[in-house]
């Protein structure tokens, strides 16, 4: 009986074996503008990967520089939004940055969010994640173009972020997977043919004005 216990403790644990690779990280800076594109591979499921991502109230278990993350819903128009507090710092200077925005989802292949410069503390702030099987596992490439409205440090300031984006996004890879194992294993998330059966595609025409 203990034997078979051990037995079962053991293949949870090399169940949920970290096997995520970051492939690649790139990060730009122009004029006060921050473009980054990442390629990772997970060693989890298409479907639970992307369940991990669209589900807002996740983000504070696989980022630290999340400290509020949740969906909020629809608005009046039947968009689907978002909130999200940041605390971050560059060198001795440090504040909190809040995003409101909406979301714009395909099943399972494509989310992507934006945030809304008039409640968000950024003029700009797209992000797109764009989900593939390969591999046994899921490949996930991740755009961002982001233009935030408070005042960075010129100089040193650019460079800290930058390099703070490489890292978050190496230090979050590990715990996503671990929580989509989990969905694997616990059969949380909704299979790719119930998502392409009941999802309700939202489509977004959102523009701002863009400095």
């Amino acid at each position: 009986m203990r034997a078979a216990l051990w037995a079962t403790v053991l293949c949870m644990v090399c169940g949920f074996a970290a096997a995520a690779e970051m492939r690649s990280v790139e990060v730009e800076y122009e004029n006060k503008h921050y473009t980054m594109q990442s390629e990772a591979w997970f060693d989890a499921p298409i479907e639970q990967d992307n369940a991990v991502f669209r589900d807002w109230d996740l983000s504070t278990q696989f980022s630290s520089a999340i400290v509020e993350s949740r969906g909020l819903g629809p608005d009046e128009n039947g968009l689907s939004q978002y909130y999200i507090r940041n605390r971050g710092c560059v060198l001795f200077f440090c504040l909190t940055f809040e995003r409101y925005g909406y979301i714009e989802s395909e099943p399972v292949s494509v989310l992507r969010a934006f945030a809304d410069p008039e409640t968000s503390d950024f003029l700009l702030c797209d992000e797109k994640w764009t989900f593939a099987e390969e591999d046994g596992g899921t490949t996930v490439v991740y755009d961002l173009s982001m233009r935030p409205k408070f005042w960075v440090p010129p100089g040193i300031g650019p460079y800290v972020i930058k390099r703070k984006l490489k890292n978050d996004g190496g230090d979050a890879i590990d715990r996503i997977e671990a929580i989509a194992q989990r969905m694997s294993m616990a059969g949380d998330a909704v299979s790719y043919t119930h998502l392409r059966a009941h999802e309700t595609k939202t489509r977004i025409s959102y523009s701002v004005e863009r400095e």
